[in-house]
Order: C-alpha cells, then structure tokens, then sequence
C-alpha cells in the first residue's frame, strides 16, 4: 500500500506540473483555477470529506457489529461450520477431519460468509499454521494451503454487512440490493478458485520433504501470528449429517434466482428481517441480546473511528489523482475497451485496485458511491459495492496467511487465488448488469 499511496500522489503531481506549465486559461475565465491550485483544493476537500464520511458511517457500523456480536455469541459460527464440514472433508482429503486445521479453516470460512473479516482473519492464520504442521515441505505451500488460500480470498459471503452499512451511510435508499449480486459473484469465485486450485497443484512440482533440522519456524513470534482461539466444543468437531449440509447449500443455490426475479420484492425486507432474526436467534440461545448488542455496537464505533486515518490517506490521494487528470489519462482509454463489458470507467479503479489494497478499495467505493454524480443506488454504484463485499485483498492475504506458516514458495495458490478475482469479477459484472443494468 505504501508503494501506491506514493504512487498516486507523484503523479499526480507530475501530471499538474506539467498542466500547470503549460496552462493557458479559457477565454473569458481569467480567474479561473490553474491546474495546481485546483490539486490543492482538492486535497483540501478529500481530507474534510473522508471524515465526514467516517462519522457518518458510525451509526450503521455500530448497529451491524451488534447484531453480529449476538449472532456469534449465540453460536451462530459454529452451526455454520458443522454445515460446512461433510463439504471440507471431501474438499481436503489431506487433512485429517479431527485435524485442528479443519475447524479453523471451516470457522474462517464461516466468518467469512457473514461479512466478519476481523473474526475470519485469526482463524485463518491458525489454520494456515496448522496445516503447515500436516506440510513435509517445510517453505513451500501444499496442496491443502494453497485451495485454503485459494478458497479463502473467494468465500461465499451471505450477509456483506460492511458495505451494507456504507451504503446506508452514503443514502441508498436499497442499501441491502447488493446481497444478491454479492451471493452471485461469490458462488462465481468460489466455484473457479476450487476447480483451478485442484486442476493446477499436479503442474506445480513439490520439493523433497524438508528434514526435521532444516524446517523454518512455522509459527513466527510476531505481529501476525494468530492469537489463542477460544474453545469450541466437541459440538463443532462432530458436524451435521451429510443430507442436512446439502439441504442447506442447495437452499442457498436456490436463493440466487428468487433474488433475481423477485429482487424488488424481496430487498425491502432484507434488513427489517436482518434485525429481527439476528436478535431472535440469539434470544433462543439465552443471549442478553439488548447488553450484547451494546458491546459489539462499541466495538463498531471504534472501528469507524479508527478508519479515519485510513479514509484520509487513500481518498486525498485519489482526490489528487483525480483532480490533476491522470486518471483520465490511465482510464478513459481502458473504460473504452471495458464498458462493452460492462464495466464502466467509473468503476475500473475498484476492481484494479481491491486485489492489491483493501484500505485503498474501501476509500474507491466510498468515494464512488459518495460522489453525486453517480451516488450509491446507480449502476456503478451497485458494481463497486458488490465488487467490494465479494472480492478480497488477495496480495494482503497471501503474505499475512503465508508469512504466519513461514511459506516462501506458494506454487498454485496465487494463480488460483487470481482466476478466482477475474471470476469475482465477471460475476459482478453479470449479476449487476442483469439486476441494475
């Protein structure tokens, strides 16, 4: 991200330079702004601006980190990950189903598919730690690390809670319209980063298994290292019976056309109903659902706040991209050859970016989606809001999970894990078209 930011902003500079050297202004204007001042005022503005947009986003930040507190604390992950495990069993032959790699690796997904990206990321981290334990080449990523990899920067996600509630700060008026789409490029994502991960680990040779002695240290005592995860309970490890499982992800298949044809019908209830079953679920399970919700909408407002730095940084230096005209120059003549796809100019950045930086992605939608012109509830502002809740930062992944296992060689995994974005993307583009278009 680093490499980025100061990207972003040299050129910019670069480019008004150069503009401002040879500006000449428009007849009957003689006041107006050269090409560095309107630079400057736009720095100015952006950095107002993204801290109007993070206090405005604190309310529905707080209220949706509640109700997922509740839905956790009720126990709502560990349903999920008994659900998925018939699945991951035939999906990591490998690894032994009382491994302690299978359940972190079914509780990462599982957080994943309810939008909870702070909860999934430690058990990621445990999990990737524990398969290289299950690795006999210490360095290099094994077939099971690779699809986990793989698999995760493509997760289903059933509830994009974060950019529920961005778009909800920014005015839609259907802040809920991108859980079809996002369901729709997610099952895209998954379905490519499974079939790619396991059609390309025999084209990617294996090392000789590495000696006991010459084994890197696998779990590293530093900032990425997972924490201790709390105990989950032989209820976890068991798992559903397999016809249960297939019930239910056949039902969530079968989501996809209802919320198709019926999206208009079926929106205006998705939040409403969102409460009510979040709160009702987690009063059936002898949860305080009013103090919980307290302390995980605490949590919300800490994360908005916290954000503001971030927001700062990533939109003053896309103001400035913007603003001293080398975004035009770099987009409008890929947004010529891309709209025929159906992705607009408008909406290039976002999916160039989001591989390569979630923070730098989050300031393009909330900039997109907060810009009059185009606002949350128009075409571009449903793709960058779906390519946002349904792609994930896979460079920022692959080294924070790879670098915890002490993994240099990743063979396969980064070409899957990529398939699966392009997939992501062409979802989106799919699903937003044929909804939105």
């Amino acid at each position: 991200m680093n490499v980025i930011f100061l990207g972003l902003v040299l050129i910019a500079f670069a480019v008004a330079a150069v503009r401002q050297i040879t500006f000449t202004p428009p007849p009957g204007t003689p006041d107006a702004l050269t090409p560095m001042a309107a630079l400057g005022q736009a720095v100015i503005e952006a950095a107002g601006g993204a801290v109007t947009l993070a206090i405005g986003l604190v309310g529905v930040m707080a209220l949706f980190l509640g109700l997922m507190k509740v839905a956790e604390r009720g126990g709502l992950l560990i349903i999920i990950a008994r659900l998925l495990r018939p699945l991951m069993v035939r999906l990591f032959p490998d690894v032994p189903p009382d491994h302690p790699a299978m359940g972190a690796m079914i509780l990462n997904m599982s957080a994943n598919a309810l939008g909870l990206g702070n909860a999934a990321t430690p058990f990621g981290i445990r999990a990737m730690q524990a398969l290289d334990e299950l690795n006999p080449h210490k360095g290099t990523a094994s077939n099971a690390m690779a699809l986990f990899l793989a698999i995760n920067t493509s997760s289903v996600t059933l509830l994009p809670t974060g950019i529920i509630a961005l778009r909800a700060a920014a005015g839609s008026s259907d802040p809920a319209g991108i859980v079809p789409t996002t369901l729709v490029a997610t099952l895209c994502s998954t379905t490519v980063a499974i079939l790619s991960a396991k059609l390309l680990q025999n084209r990617f040779s294996s090392p000789p298994p590495t000696p006991p002695s010459e084994a890197p240290d696998s779990n590293p005592a530093s900032p990425g290292a997972a924490p201790d995860l709390p105990d989950l309970g032989t209820d976890a490890s068991q798992g559903y019976p397999t016809w249960v499982s297939i019930l239910v992800l056949t039902s969530i298949i079968a989501l996809i056309p209802l919320t198709i044809w019926q999206g208009a019908v079926v929106a205006p209830w998705i939040i409403p109903g969102l409460i009510v079953l979040l709160l009702g679920f987690g009063a059936l399970k002898g949860v305080r659902v009013y103090e919980v919700l307290v302390e995980g909408a605490r949590d919300g407002f800490q994360v908005a706040l916290k954000i503001i730095p971030y927001l700062v940084a990533i939109l003053v230096a896309v103001a400035m991209f913007r603003a001293s005209g080398a975004m035009d120059l770099l987009i409008t003549p890929l947004g010529e050859v891309t709209r025929f796809i159906g992705l607009p100019a408008d909406a290039l950045p976002m999916a160039l970016l989001r591989p390569l930086s979630g923070s730098g992605a989050y300031g393009i939608v909330a900039a997109t989606i907060n810009d009059p012109a185009i606002g949350p509830d128009s075409y571009v502002g449903y793709l960058v809001s779906t390519l946002q809740g349904s792609t994930e930062t896979t460079f920022y992944v692959l080294a924070v999970y790879f670098g915890a296992a002490g993994v240099r060689r990743v063979r396969h995994a980064l070409t899957a894990a990529l398939l699966a974005d392009a997939a992501g993307i062409a979802g989106a583009v799919a699903a937003c078209s044929f909804l939105y278009g």
